[in-house]
């Protein structure tokens, strides 16, 4: 780990975080996700480096290290994909790679189709692209997780009866189940994890300590602005189509493949429809954070994508 670089670096009025690491010409850059911060990357970047990449993972804004969008409510998923060319742009980078799970993948694939020539390939794991519908999990329980966190307050005053860290271990725990986190009527989403749980036996307490210094830090109301808060940008790109190639990497136990329609989706390969060059591999026991849970796994099929396209770029 000490061999990971940091640095801030002014993008669009914000200030961010970026660790690093490796002195390849081609240049990896990861995007986290929720609850996460750069070092959820920590396994693939020196893996990576180790294969002779680069590897650049930001704490996004609003997350970790990094400053908070200077007007919350205006943030978006394009804040996450113009402050991620400027990163490219402040690095002196032309194309790169790009790596992002959980709703980090959305930027990513954003990216792909708004800036193609940036790109030279794309990994997401556990998140296929697909066409947004605002309607897509109306079908879902009132206890919902993400339908709870975009009411109003509603996750501020759940998350208000614990410490920082014991949130985070709550959040970290449910998104590590195979279920859809759904709260009973009249309970919180808090409320799903009993204090006698658990924690993945992949994570130490450095780890967990590293992650609730961040949120610490950052708090949650603004690393939950876009991904929950906010309402979703309105999706105007038509018949789109990700051009560049893709590796996709699914969970078997990713909680995100019980979403309706998600695992068929998957496994139809409807997905096809909109990515033209597409490589599909399943962690038939990975969570929705195998990049932790099973690093050599995850790092031996990104390296081999990598190299893959590297070798006919």
């Amino acid at each position: 780990m000490d061999q990971i670089q940091h640095k801030h670096i002014d993008v669009r009025g914000v200030n961010l975080h970026v660790a690093e690491i490796g002195t390849g010409s081609s240049v990896v850059v990861f995007l986290h996700g929720f609850p996460e911060i750069w070092y959820s990357w920590r396994h693939q970047m020196i893996a990576i480096a180790g294969a002779g990449y680069r590897a650049i993972a930001p704490d996004l804004r609003g997350y970790g290290l990094s400053g908070n969008h200077p007007e919350p409510e205006k943030a978006s998923f394009n804040d996450f994909v113009d402050d991620t060319i400027a990163i490219l742009d402040s690095f002196h980078i032309d194309k790169a790679f790009l790596i992002g799970k959980d709703f980090g993948s959305w930027p990513v694939y954003l990216l792909s189709l708004f800036h193609p020539t940036r790109v030279i390939g794309v990994v997401s794991l556990g998140v296929p692209f697909f066409v947004p519908r605002p309607q897509k999990f109306r079908d879902l329980p009132e206890g919902f997780y993400i339908s709870r966190w975009k009411e109003p307050g509603r996750a501020e005053a759940d998350f208000s009866r614990f410490d920082v860290k014991t949130v985070w271990r709550n959040i970290y725990i449910l998104f590590s189940r195979s279920e859809i986190p759904i709260a009973e009527t009249g309970k919180e989403i808090m409320d799903l994890v009993d204090p006698s749980n658990p924690f993945p036996p992949w994570l130490t307490n450095e780890d967990l300590t590293t992650y609730a210094k961040a949120y610490e830090k950052s708090g949650f109301s603004s690393p939950m602005q876009v991904p929950y808060t906010r309402l979703p940008e309105e999706f105007t790109i038509e018949n789109p189509k990700v051009e560049v190639p893709v590796l996709l990497i699914v969970g078997g136990k990713d909680y995100f493949l019980k979403f309706p329609g998600i695992e068929d989706y998957i496994t139809s390969e409807k997905v096809r429809d909109y990515v033209a060059e597409l490589e599909i591999e399943f962690l038939p026991e990975g969570t929705h954070f195998m990049q932790e849970q099973f690093p050599d796994k995850v790092n031996q099929l990104i390296v081999n994508f990598l190299d893959k396209a590297c070798s006919i770029k």
